[in-house]
């Protein structure tokens, strides 16, 4: 159980995530409920409380407990001694000193996942809740993992805001169903908020400068969808919103919703004369009113950035909506190019599910251009998960020196090619060289326990106990329908110590109801934040690596570690645990670090490497190889829609695997009727293909193209392809459907796949 078992009343219930190794400073007051939440197990928790009128001690400790403890006997306060380090600092900055508390530990060594305490405040409190943990070495598996902490608030409180991201310039509330304008100078910052959830908000804005002489410049929807190439923008490259004369006026820096206007129309008096409304208050005459003293000229109806408002354009080219993604304070940051005058509203619509039937308010907060608040888009590992905004890896002090190309990957901000170089060139050095590639996105989660073997057995379709210690197997996870629920590698680092890497947060999830479900004793906690990795991948790899690499006596050199296998050591003073693994094709390795040492692993890599030609690798380019080395990627060779046999991985299935496991009667099933299989195509000419292109024998859809690219050291185009099992065969001609998949076709003929060393021996190197 992740969450406490009775809801509170809308509004009144507040979460905090403690990250593991943090700590967070929360305020309560009498009646005031609290339950706090171990999600994964094994993870201790100190509890630090004080009166904040008097910042003193509470009194005796025994006679005057400041909460009234409903579950956990754990519960043992003690006063404690002298604070330091960030408890202390949380503390100073709340109250401007740092007092004297009463402390607890929370919860067992061995506790379960979902363990809880539950507490009522009996006086006004400042309270401080700790995650306590120490940085995880890359052989250890004692990450520290979130606490979570809901807060049932006995009275509601006086804001319904977000805490604000740095000290605001100015607030600005905009009632349901209305709209104000207002000031920004350039540089600063604008958070627009839906204050509860399920409301849009059209924005506007002109360069004031050219407003004051007269002239309105605003935001152009045709000038940004060309410019930007999407419906709307969103942080990193491809963040900004243009005028009629290509000037950027805003750029977007946060988004926790990801979900927007296709730039329509603000709503309009029309739009509601249309439906049978004559008169219905719209954002469009809002606007109007807002923006005239201004000297903004009015306008039947204004194409704005309608934030939170869930349109999307379908197939068929017609536009549909439907209720907004949006939850209670989420938000968009934009930053002001130029000096503007802006407008925002909160949509007027109760007709339909625009705004969730039920128009709310607005809030725009101003910061200064000073305040140095990092880009990011909100992630979700499930839907009713806190978010999380993009973070950088360990290495991206060294990666953000060499480009600014950065893409957001599933919760990373992840480098699609060098400024120096470009794809084609690191392409070249992947394949007759070397290079180095930040794949710290991959999740990682320790699986501990007696029962860990048994649980990672149910979990995935190889034999995990056929794995020594010491060995990586690589495998799919699959639901009981034999749909992918990921696809990645088993690590086992003792005799029930397992480690699950893989590239879907939702796993750890998945694993862990699997154990609750099954009644096995066995942990499973990320430890992503603790465990970064790089690849160092090409023919001159093993070379760069060895001479830099000291390992334990009893433990395999980087010279002697062989394909699928690991080794624990130091490069220098940066414990590494090294694994013969990779991406590419080629020879190679990954290493796995402390994100802390990150910067350290990286130099001593281009130290040695450099001289020989050493580059780093982006996204782009590990596509290309990728491909040709015939590697599947989820969202593109597989869903869970789509079995191992259909992903091109049957050999991740064994029909020898006698131990019952999640999918395994479905799968079974699978392989004795294939409907579908992944092949390989030569593609003639060099046409763009692309995922999702449909594959056709004459007038028949057979298939679909799951990824293509240009293969430089083949000289052609190729693809991986999804099809049907009687177009399978090596030397089937069949042909990519283009426009509407009729109306233009490019030839293709089955090949053998992988396209570039079908049978792998250079990764057997």
């Amino acid at each position: 159980m992740a969450a406490p078992p009775a809801p509170a009343e809308p509004g009144l219930r507040e979460r905090i995530v403690v990250p593991g190794g943090g700590a967070a400073l929360f305020a309560l007051k009498p009646g005031d409920r609290g339950t706090i939440v171990d999600p994964e197990g094994l993870q201790q928790g100190m509890l630090y409380v004080v009166n904040p009128s008097s910042q003193r001690k509470l009194g005796s400790v025994a006679d005057n407990a400041p909460l009234d403890v409903e579950s956990d006997p754990s519960f043992r306060w003690d006063d404690a001694d002298e604070i330091t380090g960030a408890i202390a600092t949380l503390f100073e900055q709340a109250t401007g000193a740092i007092p004297d508390a009463v402390v607890t530990p929370l919860f067992p060594a061995d506790a379960a996942p979902g363990t809880s305490a539950t507490f009522t405040a009996e006086q006004s409190l400042l309270c401080v809740l700790e995650a306590p943990g120490s940085p995880m070495l890359p052989d250890a598996q004692d990450a520290p993992t979130e606490l979570h902490l809901w807060i049932d608030r006995a009275v509601a409180p006086s804001s319904d805001l977000p805490a604000p991201l740095a000290e605001p310039k100015a607030d600005i509330r905009i009632d349901a169903a209305t709209a104000r304008a207002y000031r920004v100078a350039a540089g600063d910052y604008i958070q627009i908020i839906d204050v509860a959830g399920k409301q849009c908000s059209d924005f506007l804005a002109f360069d004031a400068a050219a407003l004051a002489g007269g002239t309105e410049y605003g935001l152009d929807p045709t000038v940004t969808r060309t410019l930007m190439g999407a419906a709307f923008s969103s942080p990193g490259l491809h963040s900004r919103y243009f005028d009629a004369r290509m000037r950027p006026l805003v750029e977007v820096v946060r988004d926790t919703v990801g979900r927007h206007d296709t730039f329509l129309l603000a709503c309009n008096a029309k739009y509601y004369d249309d439906l049978g409304y004559p008169g219905h208050a719209n954002c469009t005459e809002n606007f109007n009113r807002a923006l005239d003293p201004h000297g903004v000229a009015p306008r039947k109806g204004w194409p704005a950035i309608n934030f939170f408002y869930n349109t999307a354009v379908g197939h068929d080219d017609r536009i549909g909506m439907d209720e907004p993604w949006s939850r209670p304070g989420d938000y968009v940051l934009l930053r002001a190019l130029t000096d503007l005058v802006c407008a925002s509203s909160s949509c007027t619509d109760d007709v339909d599910a625009a705004n969730g039937w039920n128009p709310t308010d607005i809030h725009v907060r101003l910061y200064d251009r000073s305040a140095d608040i990092s880009p990011g888009i909100a992630h979700r590992m499930t839907p009713d998960a806190a978010p999380r905004l993009t973070r950088h890896s360990g290495f991206h002090p060294r990666t953000s020196a060499l480009t600014r190309n950065f893409v957001e990957y599933r919760g990373f901000w992840l480098p699609n090619c060098y400024t120096g170089e470009g794809p084609i060139a690191e392409y070249w050095a992947c394949r007759e060289r070397a290079v180095v590639m930040d794949l710290s996105a991959l999740r990682k989660f320790e699986v501990t326990g007696p029962d860990a073997e048994a649980l990672m057995q149910l979990a995935v379709t190889r034999d995990i106990a056929k794995l020594a210690i010491g060995q990586i197997v690589y495998t799919a996870m699959c639901t009981d329908t034999g749909g992918m629920i990921d696809d990645g590698t088993v690590f086992r680092l003792g005799p029930h110590n397992l480690r699950w890497v893989c590239g879907d947060d939702y796993c750890g999830v998945w694993l862990r109801e699997l154990a609750e479900k099954h009644g096995l004793k066995a942990w499973v906690r990320s430890s992503t934040d603790q465990l970064h990795n790089i690849a160092l991948q090409g023919p001159l790899a093993r070379d760069i690596l060895a001479p830099l690499v000291e390992t334990p006596r009893h433990l395999a050199t980087v010279a002697e570690l062989k394909w699928f296998r690991f080794t624990t050591g130091r490069i220098g003073d940066v414990p590494v645990l090294i694994s013969r693994t990779g991406y590419t094709g080629e020879l190679g390795y990954e290493l796995w670090c402390h994100p802390d040492s990150a910067p350290a692993l990286w130099d001593a890599l281009f130290a040695a490497g450099g001289p020989r030609g050493l580059l780093p690798l982006g996204l782009d380019a590990l596509d290309m190889v990728r491909i040709e080395a015939g590697l599947v990627f989820a969202g593109y060779e597989f869903c869970d829609q789509t079995d191992p046999f259909e992903a091109g991985i049957g050999f991740a299935v064994p029909a020898s695997k006698t131990v019952p496991y999640v999918g395994a009667e479905a799968l079974a099933r699978r392989r004795a009727s294939p409907q579908r299989a992944l092949v390989g195509l030569d593609i003639a000419g060099f046409e763009d293909v692309g995922h999702g292109d449909g594959v056709f024998d004459g007038r028949t859809q057979i298939g679909v193209v799951t990824s293509a690219t240009r293969s430089p050291i083949l000289g052609r185009t190729i693809a991986l392809a999804r099809v049907d099992i009687s177009r399978a065969a090596i030397g089937q001609a069949l042909e990519i459907g283009k426009l509407d998949g009729h109306q233009k076709r490019i030839a293709a003929e089955v090949v053998r796949f992988p396209h570039y060393d079908p049978d792998k021996t250079r990764v057997r190197a």
